[in-house]
């Protein structure tokens, strides 16, 4: 009998991911645990959105209570999309969340992971938050904040919405995404992904992950001028291309732990 194309995928990638135990959980478990996940980001994103919205309320075209409420739903329902495109597409391509899956298979996976997905997490972290520092003394003068970052609003929102729902949104929905779609064009679906697709979807995802930083950027910038926009695409480009390595070697859990220590680690110092 011919086998699948995501089981040979699967099982070629099994000595740089997390191995997951007999009985993986069903799909839809695995989507709601990793919304889940990500739901705390959400919440933060709009309890920061909060005290500069209501210092502007009389300026909105609607109450302030149904901006915060649609902010926080299209940001829910776009978690929502990604965890679902990972959660299909993710295993065909050898991609995973181990430690989430074998937590919920009540398998042997979540004790013996962490040898797997831990130590490249906080090595992760602690390269992205030198990286981090290491941008800061070259930040366009526009991007420079005045002080230290102690809002704690702030701080929420860079460890679990940086560190958690961006993972989320940019590894496990668009790299995964990225990545089935060019070995279903290339390889036709035909075995495991050759590991220049891979390095492709590291690549594309990092880049969309900087794209995305872009608005913040012109925000706290005030344009978007040439320094400030080659400073956010080169500086975030570099630690997506981390963030994806350790996803595809590691999973999911390895790029998550690197993006919250990279946050955590490098704020005092900012």
């Amino acid at each position: 009998m011919e086998s699948r194309p995501e089981t040979s995928a699967s099982a070629s990638r099994a000595e740089h991911a997390v191995t997951l135990p007999d009985g993986a959980p069903k799909r839809w478990r695995l989507g709601i645990a990793l919304w889940l996940l990500g739901t705390p980001g959400v919440v933060a994103v709009v309890w920061a959105l909060l005290p500069p919205l209501a210092a502007s309320q009389a300026l909105l075209p609607i109450p302030l209570w149904a901006v915060l409420l649609l902010s926080g739903l299209q940001t829910a329902v776009m978690l929502a999309l990604a965890v679902a495109v990972g959660v299909l597409l993710a295993p065909r391509v050898g991609l995973a969340a181990p430690v989430v899956s074998a937590w919920l298979a009540g398998g042997p996976g979540a004790q013996a992971a962490p040898a797997r997905w831990l130590l490249p997490g906080v090595w992760g972290g602690i390269a992205g938050a030198a990286w981090l520092v290491a941008l800061s003394a070259m930040a366009p003068e526009a991007l420079r904040p005045a002080a230290a970052t102690t809002d704690i609003g702030t701080v929420l929102v860079k460890l679990l919405y940086g560190g958690m729902t961006e993972e989320l949104l940019v590894r496990w929905g668009v790299m995964t995404l990225v990545l089935w779609a060019a070995w279903r064009i290339v390889q036709r679906g035909n075995g495991a992904p050759r590991p220049g697709l891979i390095a492709v979807a590291v690549l594309v995802s990092a880049v969309l992950f900087a794209l995305g930083h872009l608005p913040a950027a012109q925000a706290m910038a005030g344009a978007l001028t040439a320094p400030v926009v080659l400073f956010v695409l080169v500086g975030n480009t570099a630690f997506g291309l981390l963030a994806g390595w350790l996803f595809a070697r590691r999973g999911l859990e390895a790029a998550i732990t690197a993006h919250v220590l990279a946050h955590a680690l490098s704020m005092p110092l900012l």
